[in-house]
């Protein structure tokens, strides 16, 4: 083989060389633009699936809520018929023979909604003596106490109810408050 030949024959093989690379070159930059097309693809499909979770979760949440306090309205509307009862109750004279069994019906009555309630998850929320809570109760007066700690509720108004323990009905309360310090006498006549 000659110079020339020679020469011209690794210019071929150059030429083909270059193609070569150049070929795999564009596959390389097509494999990475197909490797982001799929990491794309992998990240929206793990983005999708984790929606639905959420979307599942909270429709389980919701459907729980709602079996929960599914009773909410209605047992709110119950308590007015409770306080009354209870007030015809304590109204009523067992003294009075007249009367006596109207009463011992009124607080048999009293005694069968309360229970029906409780096994509703329908909790009586009865403060007297305890700490002053303002999540369940509301105060109605402050008094000064010199029995009880200050804070606590002294007296209870109307009692409070919770369903399922999500506040109904605050208690109505009167809360102690300490002493205030007798004014101080100035001697005047000094």
């Amino acid at each position: 083989m000659t110079d020339e030949q020679q020469q011209d024959q690794d210019e071929l093989l150059s030429e083909e060389q270059v193609a070569q690379e150049l070929e795999q070159g564009g596959l390389q930059a097509k494999i990475e633009e197909l490797e982001a097309q799929l990491a794309d693809a992998k990240d929206q499909a793990l983005r999708a699936v984790a929606e639905m979770q959420n979307v599942r979760r909270r429709a389980e949440q919701d459907v729980e809520k709602a079996h929960k306090f599914a009773l909410e309205k209605f047992a709110g509307d119950m308590l007015a018929v409770v306080d009354t009862l209870e007030r015809g109750a304590e109204a009523g004279d067992t003294t009075n023979e007249a009367i006596k069994p109207m009463v011992e019906g009124m607080q048999l009555t009293l005694k069968l909604l309360l229970d029906t309630l409780r096994r509703y998850q329908v909790e009586r929320v009865d403060p007297l003596g305890q700490p002053f809570n303002p999540e369940l109760h509301q105060a109605m007066a402050m008094e000064e106490s010199t029995s009880s700690e200050p804070d606590s509720v002294l007296k209870v108004f109307q009692c409070g109810y919770t369903l399922n323990g999500r506040l109904l009905r605050p208690a109505m309360v009167v809360v102690s408050k300490a002493p205030s310090e007798p004014p101080v006498k100035i001697d005047e006549q000094a």
